[in-house]
């Protein structure tokens, strides 16, 4: 009798942002490779930069196969099923077959003719894929190629609940076209990395994963997790391998230093994601692969709202899918192929029970506030870009406009939100951007009372050098609709702390803030920031 899995855990929402994360994280890591893929090897001083170009060639921002291969898995994850049955093999493989046909903008050569072989084979996509793949991997000593490895991350998001089940499941998605033992290995590390990430916000689930190996293999893979932790990335030069490519991941995340939280000098621990996926990039050679893999297991740690906003709204690719998408894919699969209670993240348009408006930004008149009444476009406002605080539907913002949509991953709840200096700081210094682009931007969040002034004060801050609690005073007088940021300590905190150097001894004027505003001091989990050294293993 086949074993049930448990149900995926309920995600509270530093775990949700987590699970959003693991795509899109792979997804900004494949696009920030792909311009250098076998190309020479960039220096410590060199920026990676998603210009597009590569093997391809790509668009700025887009993603190759890695991505387009998990996307193929994604689709059939995301309706919930278990994906070690057989009809999800199938589908999955029928999926690999039609991007193949259609899509693929680059196909590694194994997979390629594993493809091939199987298109003309009878029975079911699965069964004769699989059949390939074995026969290919029986005949031949270098199967063990780095294809399977790229696109995993999402199988991880399907059995949060139950880590054997994952085990299982990732032995038999790798096995349709990468059934070697060192590649079925790869993959149930990574996917018990990245399904501790997301549950429990570390890195300690790679090693975690030696017990999910066959007993005759753990130490061999103790010693390589050894050796990528000891070494560089660019020392694992023949990273078209799967023990190579994982080194060079593995090795970027754990020897890059998490930054410590100073606000107001714009460190931030996020930025690890970041910093991790661009030395994971200067590793050279399959350079949109190894930051394809790093940037699985970054996403489920440091969560969507920990990638750059810049790179969000970047990335894109096959089939014709942004980052909304990516982050719909990886919270559907997440939460077994369901919405939660008002539809997200499928629904076209989120209900709004508030009266739309929209005002200018005291400090810019270029700058609208408003609510999600205002961006669902009930009244007109004359704006050409917009920058959303909280959770929108798949739907158009502002039907019938063509603006720029920029989609920030903030929660209006104490203790929510993992990575909040730097959310906040990301969001205003993405309005300055529009601003200094000529773009009028409509900021709003869904009532436009708590995120949208802080984003606001802080982008103040930043544009004309307005200190904290005048452009807090001057916000709460012109948001006539309502004002609950001083019932958020920690939002209202943190628009303090960007804009106050730390002090010795890490006071900031916070304190004498909240007593001049009045804010109370309400429940939660402290601020937001989370700074624990975790580079992996102890």
């Amino acid at each position: 009798m086949a074993r049930i899995p448990a149900p995926n855990p309920k995600l509270d929402a530093r775990a949700a942002d987590r699970a959003a994360g693991v795509l899109l994280g792979a997804a900004v890591g494949d696009a920030l490779g792909v311009p250098y893929e076998f190309k020479a090897t960039l220096s410590e001083d060199q920026q990676p930069m998603m210009i597009g170009g590569g093997l391809g060639p790509y668009e700025p921002g887009e993603y190759s196969d890695d991505t387009q291969m998990q996307v193929c898995i994604a689709q059939v994850a995301a309706t919930g099923a278990d994906l070690r049955d057989p009809q999800a093999l199938d589908a999955i493989a029928a999926n690999f077959q039609g991007w193949l046909g259609e899509g693929a903008s680059d196909v590694g050569n194994q997979t390629s003719l594993i493809l091939s072989i199987a298109a003309r084979a009878p029975g079911s996509a699965g069964t004769a894929m699989r059949d390939a793949a074995r026969e290919y991997t029986a005949g031949n000593a270098r199967s063990a190629g780095n294809g399977s490895l790229m696109r995993t991350g999402i199988v991880a998001l399907a059995h949060l609940g139950d880590p054997a089940a994952m085990a299982e499941a990732a032995i038999a998605v790798s096995a349709l076209t990468h059934p070697d033992p060192d590649c079925v290995d790869a993959c149930v590390l990574w996917c018990s990395g990245i399904r501790t990430a997301v549950l429990d916000g570390t890195f300690d689930g790679v090693r975690a994963g030696l017990d999910l190996l066959p007993a005759e293999r753990r130490d061999t893979w103790t010693e390589r997790l050894d050796e990528a932790e000891a070494h560089p990335p660019r020392h694992f030069t023949n990273n078209g391998w799967v023990v190579h490519a994982l080194q060079a991941a593995w090795s970027a995340i754990t020897r890059t230093t998490v930054p410590e939280l100073s606000p107001a000098e714009g460190s931030f621990p996020a930025q690890h994601l970041q910093l991790a996926l661009e030395a994971a990039v200067r590793a050279g050679t399959d350079t949109d692969t190894v930051a394809a893999i790093a940037g699985a297991l970054l996403g489920a740690r440091w969560g969507s709202s920990g990638v750059p906003l810049e790179w969000q709204r970047a990335v894109n690719g096959w089939p014709d899918l942004n980052e909304a998408d990516l982050v719909r894919l990886a919270l559907l699969t997440a939460r077994g192929g369901s919405d939660d209670a008002g539809g997200w993240p499928s629904t076209p348009q989120l209900p709004s029970s508030h009266p739309g408006f929209a005002i200018p930004h005291p400090h810019d008149p270029g700058v609208v506030l408003g609510n999600l009444t205002t961006a669902q476009g009930v009244e007109p406002v004359d704006v050409d870009a917009v920058v959303s605080l909280c959770r929108m539907g798949t739907g158009p913002v502002l039907p019938g406009t063509d603006v720029e949509h920029v989609r920030v991953w903030l929660v209006d709840s104490q203790g929510d939100n993992a990575n909040l200096h730097y959310v906040l700081d990301q969001a205003a210094r993405e309005v300055l951007r529009l601003r200094q682009e000529g773009r009028r931007v409509l900021l709003h969040c869904y009532a436009g009372q708590s995120r949208t002034p802080a984003v606001a004060a802080v982008y103040s801050h930043l544009a004309v050098g307005t200190d904290p609690r005048t452009a807090l005073k001057d916000l709460r007088t012109v948001l006539v609709n309502g004002w609950h940021l001083s019932e958020h300590p920690e939002l209202h905190d943190a628009v303090y702390e960007l804009a106050t150097p730390t002090a010795p001894g890490g006071k900031t004027a916070r304190a004498v803030s909240r007593k001049n505003s009045g804010a109370r001091r309400h429940g939660g989990h402290g601020h937001g920031d989370d700074g624990r050294q975790d580079r992996g293993p102890a």
